[in-house]
């Protein structure tokens, strides 16, 4: 089978990388005085200008250039009138001055359209090439950053702000943040990086006097901003640190803190404290919103108790004041009050002191919307319960109240509900139900039957469902997560040419690939026998900025050798790894144990072995007291795999090595396994009578852990030890 390598991105290839390199290298600045950056040298208390408002606004005229082309670029910006501004940038071949730049930026940026967005993207590459960065003012970078993190391209905005912090320049708070929060919801360690760039933020306000920095300290936004990132690494200490950190700069926590605090409880297990969280709102005076109780009914619902949360929506139903009350008689108290040393304790001390008062009342009536319901609904779902989940879809539609009716939300978690069971021709009838009733459905409605028809291997009905999303009838267009869906879909049939085309297709439509499109589509090459068309996969994955490879990744492209016994490949592969800072992990080592079982080379199984006990910390090399190498967890199918390769080769010695460990990990060992290949292979070892005196000395040590071995295994043996592990001082024969 032939197959055509992937087709050029549409997106416009600016850089290979991130602008974080290029914004290092930012000159010194013109000896004219830049009102955006902060003289951190000659003026350290002077006020700051820097403002993150509409490039639109023309409230402060600036001088109009000498220039012609320059003259007539900032009038068509003052008249706001940014595509022919663009136009005329683009024809012309010297660089506007400063404020043109800055200002042109500022207003692409503003417009927050893919094409805008690619386009300031653009002047920024030009100028990072002519090594005139300089030229553009905190204000037009802060935009800029704000509209790649609105864009989804959280990576290059990130390296935005942090190549302003390290040039001089201090971001706006509103720039900053915005980064901090799509950080915080991002995957992979984008709630880590979302601390370290709100502590480096933090750190350069802290050099100035206040009035200096006033646009660019957090405020309570800011703040919520990393708690969500706390909250979501489950970090309560440090979320301690920064709820106590607001005061510092005078940020009250607000409703919004709060039910941050409520994803915390939930994310570290503590379930017994989420009514504590609605009483400290009530006792701090801050008016209550419905996503509170949204917060708290999800979080009940994630906790897997539902009973919690139908009595919490009942309360609301019958118009009740004393939801706390309710939720205190419902909730387990035992481990409460178990906390006085604890983190909680400083941020919920009203956990503390619980039997001292009167749980709060609330000051209104709130009732249950469709959120609500739609969630009560969700957590039916996932119990299977799809009865209970239609007689809430049933119930809702009875409501007098319209924001109590079932929405496409609602519909969606009923279709979810069906694909869960298998029941797509139920799913589809419900979507028809949504047409109807004239309640449109929404990508995600289409993304989950897409799932539905790829995990029932109904992958023609998926093509038939992402065709009616293309051709328009659905008034949808499918986005990354449906073509990733359909990818996955064709690799499960083994198509990987189908794969391929689908991605290819996406590229077409300018949906930028994400992490999972591409590590999809090394898993079709490598499952296919390509493992040359997934390392071309990968390289692009490299190259992407929008993306950061992971260790799955890495590992997709070792598997994909090692499938084929290509050990010399897999293994550069690993040492490519290290270069980059990425430590191989038990899913690493277990693609090379399969790929040396295939190639049948056993000393390298040797030398393997010795690499993996020394990440476990039974070794005494250097790994092993390495602290910057994480320790391993090695799983059955790892160690069955080695242990199976050296009791072929007849290396008894490290075969016990072993299962000693799989016994120290609680692996169970296979000795059914093991004994039927010592008998197939191995029975008739050392039983030459013609074998030399000193063949027989060569031959000791092995014999001696082959009748070790088969002490373990059961077999009739000459080794009467009363423990068959071999300890190196032992000399007997």
């Amino acid at each position: 089978m032939t197959t055509t390598i992937i087709t050029p991105p549409p997106w416009p290839t600016t850089s290979p990388h991130p602008i974080t390199t290029a914004l290092h290298r930012i000159s010194p600045p013109l000896k004219t005085p830049n009102p955006f950056r902060v003289q951190t040298s000659t003026q350290p208390n002077s006020s700051s200008n820097l403002k993150l408002s509409n490039p639109n606004n023309n409230n402060n005229q600036q001088l109009v250039p000498n220039n012609p082309q320059d003259q007539t670029l900032i009038l068509l910006l003052r008249q706001r009138k940014t595509e022919e501004a663009w136009l005329a940038y683009s024809n012309s071949t010297n660089l506007p001055n400063p404020t043109c730049l800055s200002r042109l930026i500022s207003q692409l940026s503003y417009q927050n359209t893919p094409s805008s967005f690619t386009r300031a993207q653009s002047i920024v590459t030009r100028l990072r090439n002519e090594q005139q960065l300089h030229r553009l003012d905190a204000n037009s970078l802060g935009l800029l950053a704000v509209s790649a993190a609105k864009s989804g391209h959280v990576l290059y905005a990130t390296s935005i702000i942090k190549s302003m912090l390290k040039s001089g320049y201090l971001p706006h708070v509103k720039a900053w943040s915005a980064v901090v929060s799509r950080l915080a919801s991002s995957g992979d360690d984008g709630p880590a990086e979302a601390l370290r760039l709100f502590q480096s933020v933090v750190k350069r306000v802290r050099r100035f006097e206040p009035s200096v920095v006033s646009d660019t300290k957090p405020d309570t936004a800011a703040f919520n901003a990393v708690l969500n990132a706390c909250a979501n690494l489950g970090n309560s200490k440090k979320f301690l640190e920064l709820f106590d950190e607001m005061r510092e700069f005078k940020c009250e926590p607000d409703v919004l803190s709060y039910n941050i605090m409520i994803k915390l409880c939930a994310r570290v297990n503590r379930k017994d404290l989420l009514v504590f969280v609605l009483e400290r709102i009530l006792d701090e005076g801050i008016t209550l919103c419905m996503s509170t109780l949204h917060s708290l009914v999800a979080a009940y619902v994630g906790f897997g108790d539902l009973e919690i949360a139908e009595e919490l929506v009942q309360a609301m139903r019958e118009g009740r004041l004393d939801l706390c009350r309710v939720l205190r008689q419902s909730s387990d108290s035992e481990f409460v009050r178990k906390t006085e040393n604890h983190v909680f304790s400083k941020l919920l001390p009203n956990s503390v002191s619980s039997n001292d008062y009167e749980p709060p009342l609330l000051r209104k009536v709130y009732k249950p919307d469709s959120r609500i319901y739609t969630t009560l609904m969700k957590g039916y779902m996932k119990q299977g319960r799809v009865l209970d989940t239609m007689r809430m879809l049933e119930a809702m539609h009875l409501q007098e109240d319209s924001g109590s009716r079932p929405d496409h939300v609602t519909y969606t978690t009923v279709i979810s509900a069906f694909v869960k069971v298998g029941a797509m021709d139920r799913a589809r009838q419900v979507l028809a139900e949504m047409s109807r009733i004239g309640v449109p459905a929404n990508r995600i409605t289409y993304n989950i039957l897409l799932k539905g028809y790829c995990e029932q291997l109904q992958i023609d009905k998926a093509k038939e469902l992402i065709r009616l999303m293309t051709g328009g009838d659905a008034g949808l267009e499918p986005d990354v997560v449906s073509y990733n869906t359909v990818i996955d879909g064709c690799i499960s049939v083994d198509d990987s040419a189908g794969a391929l085309t689908y991605f290819n297709e996406m590229r077409a439509r300018g949906i930028a690939p994400s992490k999972v499109s591409y590590t999809t589509l090394m898993k079709a090459f490598a499952l296919s026998g390509q493992p040359k068309l997934a390392n071309k996969v990968f390289d692009e994955m490299l190259n992407d900025p929008r993306v950061k490879v992971d260790l799955i990744a890495w590992n997709m492209l070792v598997e994909g050798y090692c499938r084929l016994g290509l050990l010399e490949e897999a293994k550069k592969i690993v040492e490519r790894m290290r270069e980059y800072g990425v430590h191989p992990n038990v899913a690493t080592y277990g693609s090379l144990a399969n790929g040396i079982a295939l190639a049948r080379k056993p000393g390298e199984a040797l030398l393997l072995w010795t690499e993996v006990k020394e990440r476990c910390g039974m070794g005494n090399g250097e790994n092993s007291k390495s602290s910057d190498v994480p320790r391993l967890q090695p799983d059955e199918g790892l160690l069955d795999t080695l242990a199976d390769i050296c009791v072929r080769a007849a290396f008894f010695k490290k075969a016990l090595e072993i299962v000693a460990c799989m016994e120290e990990y609680g692996i169970p060992p296979n000795k059914t396994k093991y004994t039927r290949i010592y008998v197939e292979m191995h029975s008739r070892m050392f039983t030459s009578k013609h074998a030399s005196r000193a063949r027989q000395d060569r031959r000791k040590e092995r014999k001696k852990a082959a009748e070790a071995f088969k002490f373990w295994l059961g077999l009739p043996n000459s080794y009467y030890g009363s423990e068959w592990r071999l300890e190196p001082a032992d000399g007997d024969e």
